[in-house]
């Protein structure tokens, strides 16, 4: 992967310590990178749905929740790439956070070169492992998308979206061809304490068939799997012939 694709891949850096997420933040924009910060555990978990980052770097001593414990709250719902960054080095917490899904961990102090190099070899490795949904995504000739500029075009007019409305979208495109639970797509797009509010998902389903279907009544895009949840035409594996 050229290194240029890297460029505004957006990085959740998770860390109590502001002088650290200062030197993150100076290095990983200076190779391109747009960075979003966080101080404390439950603030990484809100950025997780409203900022949806491409990779997360997670200190492990958090001062509200330890960084194994937002790994943990992380993997319930999302598979986006994390590096957790620990001051101690020692082989249990590399181990710990490898087993609770981590991609790759960095021990402090580290150099501006490793910081760089281990967040570009690890977005590689799982963008390589899956079909990438950044750039222009073509649904159809109706329907496409750009994430990286967060746009969404039908018909060759750009649909304004509401930013639930686009994070509802945005998950649901990711994962296209797969169905994805009420349970997840509620944690994923409001949060684990609505996870008991249904009827936010059929409400804001409606609102997205609403602008992207021709016949909502019969939608062609976002697809009910009736007692399940809903899952996005696979458009992926649509060939001409």
């Amino acid at each position: 992967m050229d290194d240029i694709s890297f460029r505004n891949r957006r990085i959740l850096v998770v860390d109590d310590e502001e002088r650290m997420v200062r030197f993150i933040r100076l290095n990983l924009e200076h190779d391109g990178f747009q960075v979003v910060e966080a101080y404390r555990g439950a603030d990484a978990i809100e950025n997780l749905r409203s900022s949806l980052p491409d990779l997360i770097l997670l200190d492990v001593m958090m001062p509200d929740i330890d960084g194994f414990e937002v790994l943990h709250m992380i993997r319930e719902t999302s598979s986006v790439p994390v590096i957790m960054l620990t001051a101690k080095g020692e082989e249990d917490d590399r181990v710990r956070g490898l087993e609770l899904g981590a991609d790759d961990y960095i021990t402090k102090p580290f150099s501006p070169r490793e910081l760089v190099s281990r967040v570009k070899a690890v977005l590689r490795r799982t963008e390589s492992a899956s079909s990438s949904t950044h750039g222009l995504i073509e649904v159809d000739d109706r329907l496409k998308f750009d994430f990286d500029r967060r746009e969404v075009w039908l018909d060759g007019e750009l649909v304004q979206l509401r930013p639930t409305e686009y994070r509802l979208l945005y998950h649901l495109v990711q994962n296209a061809g797969w169905v994805i639970t009420h349970d997840q797509i509620l944690a994923k797009v409001w949060g684990y304490e609505y996870r008991d509010e249904p009827h936010y998902v059929r409400l804001y389903i409606n609102y997205l068939r609403k602008k992207l279907e021709k016949d909502p009544s019969n939608p062609k895009y976002i697809l009910t799997e009736r007692g399940v949840g809903y899952r996005f035409v696979d458009f992926r594996r649509t060939s001409t012939p």
